[in-house]
């Protein structure tokens, strides 16, 4: 069997580039592995298969590292990509995990490499990770195609670091399968479990409302974060974890295993193996993340009360492999779909209840039909035959489709308006539903530090039927779209026991968070949408059920408006990246990638460099 993972455009390129050597094809009779002639089919022998001056110059430099002969004799190369930072708490586990995958390349019969990334840790980076998840994205593109690689095993954790290697991979389109590192142990505090984003929240504005002291907010943080791994709630990184799974790339039943759970070294192994199965299968994301499988990764997040995050990485990774998935798609796909996974913030347990009550398996099963069951994943298998009699063993945490956690049409709501003529969403699973139709008078701020400033002011003229709108917290405006948009009440208001509030602005939240908050209001403030242009006293009308966000504004007020706006100074916007992602981002509805990033680069063989 002859392993072809590049396609016929792809392999008269590479000969032109450097003409293959003949050699008969053999099998290595201790691991029994068939090896391909030099030359055909692998991608990684038009780098190691040229008998001449550039072949011998990749196998020269190679040979420092200590690789017998048939290291480069017709054997799949495989790429590890490793986000593994000491900036990235969620991921520093990840360098051991490569290890077993190794152990599983090598047994395969194939050869890994291990290389490093660009790593986007939620939380240190400032302004926002979302400001490097394109540059991450990038990065992993540009070092799939410029490298002898015939496919790649991805290592990721952490919120933006998932989305990232997705998008990168499959712009190239080698064979990629992905690993995520896992959820962290349960929070423990005082007998009862807490979870990380979620209880941050709860803890932060009960302190601020004098509910308990900052003794107490020091023993939870010592708490909380017990073990490694990413955020133990449904938050981004869990939820893109089991996304990406329903969607195809990810080992069945791997997504939910915690961190430090052996079975997770185990799936890492078997990666290893697998993945050299994938280059002889020509088993590239291109015939995976397909429209029915983008389809199962929405209708998955609203089961799963996953995070609005899904929304802008889901788009982004659809526009790098050419599927059509829209901002409506969001709403629409999901309204015959219940929340059926009790846990944080939605609902009541943490990654460890939901793995043990049946993990990705378990629900996939409950969802039954509701999934697309015959789309194509990592395994070679389909998705149906991957749970195929899967069971759950808590119903109390997945629940049954007729005891759902909260009722069909709970998942995320698309709205428009003037307010949003591109729209917004809002998770409704996590929202107060007192507030799910309201009418309030606007209190606007320009940016959250101005809102900040203001919040704990005792003077704040604020009351609880007021809507809280903050601006230039957008893509480009902050830059980078950060996860502000739960924005912390004021402490007047939290002082009178109100605990909820609308929230309205261009920003994100994490998945962790919970109330009643509009989110990605497309066009932003600072791209001249009209969000620039509501001013406070506006009366502001959210209509969930009707999927409405409007202000009792006529057009010819707004554009009067218009005439005197200007767009905002974005500091630190002048160089580097960030000058470069300002100029190009796209808007929210569109996933926020750069413009010039969509669509694949594909993994041709650039011209030979000696």
């Amino acid at each position: 069997m002859s392993a072809r993972n590049i396609g016929k455009e792809e392999r008269e390129a590479a000969a032109a580039t450097a003409p293959a050597a003949a050699s008969a094809a053999a099998t290595d009779s201790a691991l029994g592995v068939p090896t391909a002639e030099w030359g055909e089919g692998l991608r990684s022998q038009v780098w190691f298969g040229d008998p001449g001056k550039t072949g011998f110059m990749h196998r020269s430099w190679l040979r420092s590292e200590g690789l017998p002969d048939d290291t480069f004799e017709g054997r799949p190369v495989i790429g590890i990509a490793n986000s593994w930072s000491e900036l990235t708490s969620c991921n520093i586990h990840l360098r051991a995990l490569a290890e077993h995958v190794k152990r599983g390349v090598w047994q395969a019969g194939g050869v890994p490499f291990e290389f490093p990334t660009t790593s986007a840790g939620e939380p240190l980076v400032r302004p926002t990770a979302m400001l490097l998840r394109n540059l991450m994205a990038m990065d992993l593109e540009e070092t799939l195609r410029m490298n002898p690689l015939d496919g790649v095993v991805l290592l990721a954790g952490c919120d933006k670091t998932t989305p990232a290697y997705l998008m990168g991979a499959a712009s190239v389109d080698l064979p990629t399968l992905l690993i995520t590192g896992g959820p962290m142990l349960n929070g423990k505090y005082r007998g009862t479990d807490i979870g990380s984003g979620t209880s941050v929240w709860r803890f932060t504005e009960a302190y601020r409302a004098g509910q308990i002291s900052a003794d107490d907010v020091r023993e939870a943080e010592g708490c909380m974060a017990r073990s490694q791994g990413h955020c133990m709630t449904m938050g981004t990184a869990s939820t893109m974890a089991c996304v990406s799974e329903y969607m195809g790339m990810q080992l069945p039943g791997t997504a939910a295993l915690g961190a430090n759970d052996s079975r997770r070294a185990t799936a890492a192994h078997l990666a290893g193996r697998r993945i050299v199965e994938m280059v002889a299968e020509d088993l590239r994301p291109s015939k995976i993340l397909t429209r029915e499988a983008f389809e199962n990764g929405v209708r998955a997040n609203a089961a799963l009360g996953g995070s609005t995050n899904a929304v802008i990485h889901l788009l982004a990774l659809a526009r790098r492999v050419g599927v059509e998935l829209t901002l409506d798609d969001f709403d629409t796909l999901v309204r015959d779909i219940p929340v059926l996974a009790d846990m944080m913030p939605s609902g009541r347990f943490l990654m460890e209840e939901f793995q043990d009550a049946g993990g990705t398996a378990g629900l996939a099963e409950t969802l039954g039909d509701l999934l697309h069951r015959d789309t194509l994943t990592v395994t070679g298998g389909t998705l149906g035959e991957n749970y195929a009699g899967a069971e759950v063993w808590n119903r109390e945490v997945i629940r049954p489709l007729d005891n759902p956690v909260k009722p069909v049409g709970s998942g995320i709501a698309v709205l428009r308006g003037n307010l949003a003529p591109r729209g917004a969403v809002i998770k409704q699973s996590a929202a107060s539903p007192e507030l799910m139709v309201h009418t309030g008078r606007a209190l606007v701020w320009d940016s959250l530090q101005q809102y900040l400033a203001q919040a704990d002011d005792p003077d704040l003229d604020v009351t609880p039927d007021d809507i809280l709108i903050v601006r230039n917290v957008g893509p480009k405006g902050y830059p980078g779209m950060p996860e502000v948009g739960n924005m912390p009440l004021p402490q007047k208001i939290l002082e009178a026991g109100v605990m909820d509030m609308v929230r309205i602005s261009d920003a994100r939240m994490s998945g962790t968070s919970y109330g009643t908050v509009v989110l990605h209001v497309a066009p932003e403030a600072a791209a001249g949408g009209p969000l620039g242009l509501v001013r406070t006293g506006d009366v502001v009308t959210l209509d969930v059920p009707n999927r409405t966000l409007s202000m009792a504004v006529d057009d010819d007020e707004l554009e009067r408006r218009r005439e005197g706006w200007a767009p905002p100074v974005v500091a630190g916007s002048d160089r580097g990246w960030t000058r470069l992602y300002v100029e190009h981002v796209v808007q929210a509805d569109e996933g926020c990638d750069l413009d010039f990033l969509q669509g694949r680069s594909g993994a041709a063989v650039g011209p030979q460099a000696f």
